[in-house]
């Protein structure tokens, strides 16, 4: 690390220690993670209705809240709750009941749009634009 000091004397951004997260931003992933979850089983209900249609669109609104999330909040923490939200509300709703009841169909678009919604999910959290941290306007790593 380069003895160099962020803004107004502080030590750079990766020597600082960590600090908890904020009461507003825990409330503010607690909401990411349940709009996650709705969106889970929103695409889990349109999918198989309009097949391709419906599968696309399923996933464009799963791509939709991750993204946004991660713009809105300004940090990849927002993204990560709202994927965790949906894959959790879609894996939840994989598992078979005793009575035999189940919602998802052994078919292509459900298993597309399990596999496929957890694509989107790592994709769109790990490229999400976040705001680069404070200091030099060069790349970092450099």
């Amino acid at each position: 690390m380069s003895g160099r000091t962020g803004p107004a004397g502080q030590p750079p951004l990766l020597a600082r220690p960590l600090r908890p997260p904020s009461a507003g931003r825990a409330v503010l992933h607690l909401l990411l993670l349940v709009l996650g979850a709705l969106t889970g089983v929103a695409g889990a209900l349109v999918q198989p209705a309009w097949f391709p249609g419906g599968l696309l669109l399923a996933l464009a609104a799963e791509a939709g809240l991750v993204v946004g999330a991660a713009r809105a909040a300004g940090h990849r923490g927002a993204a990560v709750a709202a994927a965790v939200g949906w894959a959790a509300a879609v894996i939840f709703l994989t598992a078979s009941r005793p009575e035999g009841d189940f919602l998802f169909a052994a078919g292509s678009g459900s298993y597309l749009f399990l596999l496929g919604g957890i694509a989107v999910a790592v994709i769109c959290a790990t490229l999400a634009p976040v705001r680069q941290p404070d200091g030099d306007p060069v790349r970092l790593g450099k």
